[in-house]
């Protein structure tokens, strides 16, 4: 067989069907792409007789690249100071009053130089990759007028560019109503639709379009407007719902068909069953439930019932989730959500791919996807939620080259 690189002695688990275990498994590559997949046994030849890069990982486990489909990451600044007013008993409303809030994020962003932005940005993704994470979602949204959302953009993709990531480039101008616009929100929506969304997607910025659904953020009818105008570009649509409120963002979503919705937490049995219907992708964030001490937890149970898929994902972000741990989120997705750790795993792999509208490429092993792979020194895939604080890679993978600055 002329394939490019061989991994022998794995343990295999291949997210096609939940674990998908393939014990004593070999896995090969050739171009970039997942060339075989099995068992040792089925070995179309003797692996010291092949002519290609063999690896023997000695009892490892393999799974599909990570992937983290929900992450604000590009930001300047941060909001530490915030944190401790939040612990001293400052109310969201008298930290936003103070100049705080996403306000101040918008506040720096917008100053930082694009080689600042980057700086601070980049560290972010390479913490991420060093835990296994091969496909990154970067939403814009912290800009709030065309010239930052396209910095923030050309950031993003440049993070692509450097690092062995993929990088899935989510527009998300309407995260909030920035304020020049006080008092006007059909206003900014317009400028949202017809001058941001077209400058991004002329510069090839852009798969996706996000937005906050919320009481605090847009209505549904401005949300809609937002959908709309993605399908124009055809675009994929995505959602942040029902976090604070029900406020029927999800069965909007599912109208639209949309790839994700996302937080959840008050989401109906109504929604759920759209959700469903559409095939939408429900993205769980727990290290935001964590961070804000929530108490309203997203209804996995009513997931479940109605078989919508499950992914989790950092939410990386300054205010809510200044997460860079994606394995970490495993964990809280099993202790604080009560998923299981098969439910968490397919949440990082098989069903964020599809939240990101990237399933065809990654998120399982299989013969013809993108050879992304995370080789893990433990002796079951259980264990990478069941750890708490500890990163058990052994080597990371991107189109089939190994990414020399991991571990």
């Amino acid at each position: 067989m002329q394939w490019d690189t061989l991994w022998i002695n794995a343990l295999l688990s291949t997210q096609e069907n939940g674990y998908s275990l393939i014990k004593d498994g070999a896995i090969a590559s050739k171009n970039g792409k997942i060339a075989w997949v099995g068992a040792m046994s089925d070995l179309p030849g003797s692996p010291e007789k092949l002519s290609m890069t063999v690896h023997d990982v000695e009892g490892c486990c393999i799974t599909p690249g990570l992937i983290d489909c929900h992450t604000h990451l590009v930001f300047a600044g941060n909001r530490a100071h915030e944190f401790e007013m939040r612990l001293q008993g400052a109310t969201y409303e008298s930290i936003a009053a103070a100049g705080g809030g996403i306000q101040s994020t918008v506040n720096a962003t917008r100053a930082a130089s694009q080689e600042e932005l980057f700086s601070q940005s980049f560290k972010r993704a390479q913490a991420l990759a060093r835990e296994g994470v091969t496909t990154l979602e970067i939403k814009s949204g912290y800009g709030l007028d065309t010239a930052t959302e396209l910095k923030m953009m050309r950031v993003a993709k440049r993070i692509g560019e450097v690092l062995p990531l993929s990088v899935s480039l989510t527009f998300l101008g309407a995260h909030a109503l920035p304020p020049e616009f006080k008092g006007k929100p059909d206003e900014y929506i317009d400028y949202v639709c017809h001058e941001m969304l077209p400058a991004i997607s002329a510069e090839g910025l852009v798969h996706n379009i996000d937005v906050f659904c919320e009481k605090v953020a847009f209505d549904l009818a401005q949300v809609e407007r937002v959908f709309k105008s993605a399908r124009e570009f055809h675009l994929g649509v995505k959602c942040h719902a029902e976090q604070l409120s029900d406020s029927g963002g999800a069965i909007l979503a599912a109208q639209y068909q949309a790839l994700s919705a996302d937080h959840l937490e008050f989401l109906s049995e109504s929604g759920a069953a759209a959700l469903a219907r559409a095939g939408t992708v429900a993205v769980l964030l727990p290290g935001a439930f964590y961070f804000l001490r929530e108490t309203q937890k997203p209804p996995v149970s009513l997931l479940r019932q109605y078989q919508v898929p499950i992914a989790i994902a950092t939410d990386c972000n300054p205010g809510t989730a200044p997460v860079t741990s994606l394995l970490l989120m495993l964990n809280m997705g099993c202790t604080l959500l009560n998923l299981t750790p098969e439910e968490a795993l397919a949440g990082v792999t098989k069903h964020a791919a599809a939240a990101l509208g990237l399933e065809k490429s990654v998120g399982t092993l299989t013969v013809g996807k993108d050879a992304d792979l995370a080789i893990w020194d433990v002796d079951h895939p259980a264990e990478l939620s069941y750890r708490i604080g500890f990163n058990p890679i052994n080597m990371r993978v991107k189109h089939g080259q190994i990414d020399c600055s991991t571990p």
